[in-house]
């Protein structure tokens, strides 16, 4: 295993992030928050405020509004990929607004795959090791390309499809599931490692 970086934030979508009805739909990063800690489950993630409240992220299978589609009960993105976003689009991206739960700093950009198809992170605290298997992209929506461009009007096509591709490969994050059943707890300041 190779080591990528350190845990930056942990956060989770107490609703969907696509707000409205076809075909105005849009955009909308309110329901994103960050939280203390982080319970990975196979089921999704639950976030816990540093007041001990807990909250289900709208991917968990449990949540009422769930977006739960078997494979991306967790989600991960790099802050070099929102270094790539911010020179391109502006820094209205700034980190995290994506929505994907754990935030990794780093220099390395991962596009297409993640090296071995999945992550290992170690708890700081106490040295507990998690398996994050069958990552796969989360491909960017016209919505979150809309966001991107800051741009809420229709835009002309040939600058959408742009902003679809630029975001693509794993630049807007991975969708990634628990191995086993134990749930893991996840803080910033934890260590993220890939296969070699």
């Amino acid at each position: 295993m190779r080591q990528i970086g350190q845990v930056k934030q942990v956060q989770i979508q107490r609703g969907p992030l696509k707000r409205g009805d076809k075909p105005h739909r849009y955009y909308d990063p309110a329901p994103l928050l960050v939280v203390e800690r982080l319970v990975l489950t196979p089921q999704g993630v639950i976030g816990v405020t540093s007041e001990g409240e807990e909250l289900i992220d709208v991917h968990h299978a449990a949540h009422p509004e769930s977006r739960n589609a078997g494979v991306n009960g967790v989600s991960l993105g790099f802050t070099s990929h929102y270094k790539a976003m911010r020179e391109k689009f502006g820094a209205h991206l700034t980190d995290g607004r994506a929505g994907e739960n754990i935030l990794v700093e780093t220099s390395e950009e991962f596009l297409q795959a993640i090296p071995g198809g999945r992550v290992m992170i170690q708890a700081r605290e106490s040295g507990r090791l998690a398996y994050l298997e069958h990552l796969e992209v989360a491909a960017p929506c016209v919505e979150f390309s809309h966001f991107a461009l800051n741009e809420f009007m229709p835009v002309p096509a040939a600058m959408l499809r742009e902003a679809l591709i630029f975001l693509d490969h794993g630049r807007r994050g991975f969708y990634a599931t628990l191995r086993g059943e134990e749930p893991f707890v996840l803080r910033a300041g934890d260590t993220l490692f890939v296969e070699v």
